[in-house]
């Protein structure tokens, strides 16, 4: 137990660092581990300090002498990880706990801190059922009330939940916070198109229910993934049921050109190349190496054909208007996607959306001019936010005349033709597609 506590606070602290995101850094330790429940634990154990460390947070300073921004870093992961555990885990006593942190805070080369972990340890022990978190709020309350719960309680970045609150009211920001701390489904659909996922798992003996937007979409319990064998995952595709209705968003038909830009993992590629039944040209690209060769092993898996380039597409592309249709599925800020990636919330400041957007803007505007007349162009992210979404593409159709916006259409789609969908209402994570066409010259 205490080597993966040392483990999770190495994580957290690469997390914390910017060094690396919360999945990939759980990938490369769980390698280090050979017991499946010792990896279910580490993700459990970062993923809950990353969900909830506002209010794991809140209960620090109301226990330690020092404010939280002065106590060193390893030490400070070492108390988010027991304070987590001792609120929202039950299998181990709390004074296991306490001893495991305190082992751990030597291990990770802070042994005079051991003590200081002890104490603080011990006073949340004794002070746990005084400690005193903004409640919910009455009927009547103020704006800087359900602020507080929302942000502390809730464990949302306050000027994520502010914004949200101006659009969504109260009652739909509360649903969405708490559709983000819940531990998230698995979501499944077979690696190779045309096989029925449903009936691949029930003949492994996996209980799974289907998808309730996309049809070739199993959901999971949490945690089952890592109790799958290695055949049976090899088998899988882990996509989110959003993510799959954004591809088939873009309605990519049998025989034509198809370019995929920021396709990278892959996952969104194959849906556009088994839309297509397998006949046309689809070319798929990306600017980062490392994730071009994530794209390469999925295009593989998959039974794609593989016709990729490694493009920047903040720059102008080496593409005549050739393509029938085109996908940008911009880099974006992943606030749409906070239950799966908990460290989002804490990484991404306000302050980076204006610079997101223009980058947005740059590789929407170089994406448009590779689609001819006539051909579609689909924009798409996964962020909560107006300024990556809607003022993205209305900034677009102002000051381009070959575009016009034609609305998508579905249950999922909005007054205005785009397809939003939201945690409080559809119990999916944030998504974001528009539709733009070129007009036709003839």
């Amino acid at each position: 137990m205490t080597n993966v506590r040392v483990l999770a606070a190495r994580v957290l602290l690469a997390v914390e660092s910017g060094r690396a995101t919360l999945s990939a850094e759980v990938d490369r330790a769980r390698r280090s581990l050979t017991d499946e429940r010792d990896r279910g634990l580490l993700l459990e154990l970062t993923s809950g300090v990353c969900r909830w460390r506002a209010e794991l947070d809140a209960c620090l300073s109301a226990c330690s002498l020092r404010p939280l921004d002065t106590i060193d870093p390893p030490l400070l992961a070492t108390l988010r990880l027991a304070v987590y555990q001792l609120r929202h885990l039950d299998r181990i006593p709390p004074h296991a706990v306490v001893h495991e942190s305190v082992e751990a805070a030597r291990l990770l080369r802070a042994p005079r801190g051991a003590g200081f972990v002890n104490g603080v340890l011990r006073t949340y022990l004794r002070a746990a059922d005084t400690i005193s978190l903004p409640r919910r709020p009455e009927a009547d309350s103020t704006r800087r009330q359900q602020l507080a719960y929302l942000s502390v309680t809730l464990a949302h970045p306050k000027w994520l939940v502010a914004r949200w609150l101006d659009r969504y009211g109260f009652d739909d920001t509360e649903r969405w916070c708490h559709y983000n701390n819940a531990s998230p489904e698995v979501t499944v659909r077979a690696r190779v198109n045309g096989t029925n996922v449903l009936t691949l798992l029930e003949s492994a003996g996996i209980d799974a229910k289907r998808g309730r937007h996309a049809a070739e979409v199993a959901c999971l319990a949490p945690g089952v993934l890592g109790s799958l064998s290695d055949a049976v995952r090899r088998d899988l595709i882990v996509q989110d049921e959003g993510s799959v209705v954004v591809a088939h968003a873009a309605d990519a038909r049998p025989g034509e050109r198809v370019l995929d830009l920021c396709a990278a993992p892959g996952g969104k590629t194959t849906l556009l190349w088994a839309d297509m039944e397998g006949r046309g040209c689809l070319v798929a690209s990306d600017a980062r190496r490392n994730r071009l060769q994530i794209l390469r092993e999925t295009l593989e898996a998959s039974e794609v054909p593989e016709r990729i380039v490694e493009l920047d597409a903040t720059r102008p592309l080496p593409f005549d208007a050739v393509f029938d249709r085109v996908f940008v599925d911009v880099p974006c800020s992943g606030l749409g996607t906070l239950r799966r990636d908990p460290d989002v919330k804490w990484a991404v400041p306000l302050e980076a959306l204006s610079v997101l957007a223009d980058t947005q803007r740059r590789i929407l505007a170089h994406a448009s001019s590779a689609v001819r007349p006539g051909g579609t162009l689909v924009y798409a992210t996964c962020s909560s936010e107006p300024d990556e979404n809607d003022e993205v593409v209305d900034a677009f159709v102002e000051s381009t005349a070959d575009f016009i916006e034609r609305p998508l259409t579905g249950p999922l789609v909005d007054e205005r033709g785009r397809l939003r969908t939201s945690p409080a209402r559809d119990g999916l994570d944030a998504f974001f597609a528009a539709r733009l066409v070129r007009r036709d010259r003839a």
